[in-house]
């Protein structure tokens, strides 16, 4: 890729060239890292990962299905009472051979 010379706008503004952007996927509001450097600026893509959140039920629906033994179910289905949640109202696979479900 050949460099180009650009201009600085208008309250620090930039235009980085079409070419160049679409090589780096940039679009409008793309979010970059702007990192100094001792021989200049380097502009970075962000990677930007969502983030979920989860709620109670959710929570516990995630403890009940991850219990492997009988005490791991037990458990769990004491962590979900903790929550202040009913086991039974929560969606999941019930663990064969154990009680309290």
């Amino acid at each position: 890729m050949d460099k180009q010379t650009i201009k600085l706008g208008r309250r620090g503004t930039v235009v980085i060239p079409a070419t160049i952007r679409r090589t780096y996927r940039f679009e409008e509001g793309s979010p970059i890292i702007v990192e100094p450097r001792p021989d200049g600026i380097l502009l970075r893509p962000v990677v930007v990962l969502p983030v979920e959140t989860y709620t109670p039920e959710r929570k516990a629906e995630f403890l009940l299905n991850n219990a492997v033994t009988s005490e791991d179910y037990q458990t769990a289905l004491k962590e979900v009472r903790e929550m202040g949640l009913d086991p039974r109202k929560i969606p999941h696979k019930k663990l064969e051979g154990s009680r309290n479900g």
